[in-house]
């Protein structure tokens, strides 16, 4: 899997929309108080202009409700809980895993590559248990309980170890 840029900001926009919902409690937005795009690009370090086709993509995705006008933002079009980390990369970015550029699902090999396919559809798999079940607002909850820099410590994750999709040990 790649994170683009665009994933990322994708999901650290979407994040500070979740975390301004959550701090502005009930609001006449269906998901809280309105944010504008130029406040969250500049919260978030992104380029305005590469941040409103996220925006409209993630609109177009059914994940932000936006008002337009000077009083106009953006909001969850759902509750935090109901929105997951494999939501915001799908929506930006089609497949959670690539071939060659294309979706693991039409990669097609023959001979003693055969079995190649299986192995990405595995890894699809894989990485679709983590970011399916991780919500934001999981990842607000765990807010600050990062890795301290250089301290080698793992990030916290609200994911099960995941089995291992191919069968072996």
């Amino acid at each position: 899997m790649y994170v683009s840029a665009r994933s990322d900001y994708a999901l650290r926009a979407m994040l500070a929309v979740a975390a301004t919902a959550r701090d502005a409690g009930p609001a006449p937005a269906p998901g809280g108080e309105l944010v504008k795009a130029a406040a969250l690009a500049e919260s978030q370090a992104i380029p305005l202009s590469f941040l409103q086709g996220i925006l409209l993509d993630l609109r177009r995705a059914g994940l932000l409700f936006s008002h337009r006008g000077t009083d106009g933002g953006y909001a969850l079009a759902r509750p935090a809980t109901e929105i997951s980390v494999g939501d915001v990369l799908r929506a930006v970015g089609g497949s959670l895993t690539s071939v060659r550029g294309l979706p693991a699902e039409v990669a097609g090999y023959h001979g003693v590559a055969a079995g190649l396919r299986d192995v990405w559809l595995a890894v699809d798999g894989a990485i679709a248990l983590v970011v399916d079940r991780t919500t934001l607002a999981d990842l607000l909850a765990g807010e600050g309980e990062g890795p301290a820099a250089g301290d080698g410590a793992t990030a916290r994750t609200t994911a099960a170890p995941v089995a291992d999709p191919v069968g072996g040990a």
